[in-house]
């Protein structure tokens, strides 16, 4: 037997019946809905059936043996049995549920998974943010800003917090989120990392004596201005070897158990098609011929299906973008060249061409940046560069009286 009974203006207590305990006496599950949506308390109809709906589910929760009392559910059970199954895998992409998860695993599990959901206040959150700013938190070598982890990560870490405790909310296991009430960490800011002009030289004079497949993946990062999630995904035919133009609309951002995620690249200006030097497209061109004939020597060995990756490693499998960026740091290495990230021959292309009189917005249209502002955020120090160099224009001014 179950029934509906109103407890508030806006709540309603949902009862099921779940059988006898070992005592024989009659045990009743009972959980509270609030209803924020106006329209809908409006309606008798729609309310009535969105509550049986809800009563229905919670039913079946309790007759499966799927309940938890709310005041016994433990914060790692409910990121596991509630969250990521009713949440996460619905509501978030691939790539995100991996960095979600991976903070979750790595940072706040640690911390949170054993404290009863409802007994976890803002002040434990607090406490949790300052750990994060010591050298304590840092598992990942890589992940490094003066022996801790960056305020980004430390942002991103509370968002990911903070998208738990709202589902608990929303799903009155809570009534509010310990989130609130706490401070944002700072992030700074930090000025994009580029190649002078005769760092690219020596660069470029290093890739003479690689394999022409890095050297024309190491070109196109730098002429392109493409990232490498989106290099790793080009394909043949998205080459025009007659209007020397590349097209990009999808992305490989990673592997997830093994199997490359193929997906849309950040957003829809991200899709573009962009004119490339013509020397660089009839080296490319000879790339593409000798890639033809590999595939013919490969023959019955051929993984890549119908799809023509343009760069893979042999059999047609796409590169994981993690191998290039391991190969540009060997390379680096090897020929005794600072390191900046593969991601810095983007920025080293934008700045390039702004210092060389280029427009901004067709800068960022080169980049696919959804925003002209995001563009000019980034190459501010371009912006005061040039500014500064307009001003002297006015020093031969000087002593004429």
């Amino acid at each position: 037997m179950a029934s509906i009974e109103k407890r508030g203006e806006n709540s309603w207590r949902l009862v099921v019946e779940a059988g006898r305990d070992a005592k024989g006496r009659r045990r009743r599950e009972k959980k509270t809905i609030r209803i924020e949506d106006k329209a809908l308390l409006r309606t008798k109809k729609r309310l009535r059936d969105y509550l049986e709906a809800k009563l229905y589910e919670f039913k079946e929760e309790v007759e499966a043996g799927e309940y938890i009392r709310p005041q016994k559910m433990l914060f790692g059970d409910f990121v596991e049995t509630q969250w990521k199954p009713k949440y996460a895998e619905k509501e978030l992409a691939k790539s995100t549920q991996v960095t979600f998860y991976q903070h979750l695993r790595v940072h706040i599990l640690p911390w949170f998974g054993h404290m009863h959901l409802r007994s976890i206040k803002t002040m434990h959150v607090v406490d949790f943010m300052d750990y994060l700013a010591t050298p304590a938190a840092k598992k990942d070598r890589k992940d490094i800003n003066g022996g801790i982890l960056s305020g980004g990560t430390r942002v991103y870490i509370l968002k990911v917090l903070r998208s738990v405790f709202s589902a608990a909310v929303e799903w009155n296991f809570i009534s509010k989120n310990p989130c609130d009430g706490v401070r944002w960490p700072k992030v700074r800011r930090k000025e994009v990392e580029v190649y002078e002009e005769e760092e690219l030289d020596s660069i470029f004079r290093a890739l003479e004596k690689e394999p022409i497949r890095w050297r024309m993946i190491v070109l196109m990062a730098f002429l392109s201005g493409f990232r490498r999630e989106e290099i790793v995904a080009l394909e043949m035919d998205d080459l025009n070897f007659e209007n020397n133009t590349i097209r990009v609309d999808i992305s490989i951002p990673m592997k997830i158990k093994g199997k490359f995620l193929v997906k849309s690249p950040k957003s829809e200006a991200s899709k573009r098609t962009i004119t490339m030097p013509k020397w660089f497209m009839d080296e490319l061109k000879k790339y593409c011929t000798q890639w033809k004939l590999e595939k013919m020597r490969v023959g019955a060995g051929w993984e890549g299906g119908d799809k023509c990756y343009l760069f893979h490693s042999g059999k047609g499998i796409p590169y994981n973008p993690n191998s290039i960026t391991n190969w540009w740091r060997k390379f680096l290495q090897r020929n005794r060249i600072r390191h900046i990230k593969l991601h810095g021959l983007r920025h080293t292309s934008a700045t390039y061409l702004l210092e060389n009189g280029a427009n901004m917005k067709a800068i960022q249209k080169r980049l696919g940046h959804a925003d002209v502002k995001t563009t000019q955020n980034l190459y501010l120090h371009v912006t005061k560069k040039e500014q500064k160099k307009v001003v002297k224009e006015f020093d031969h001014f000087r002593g004429i009286k």
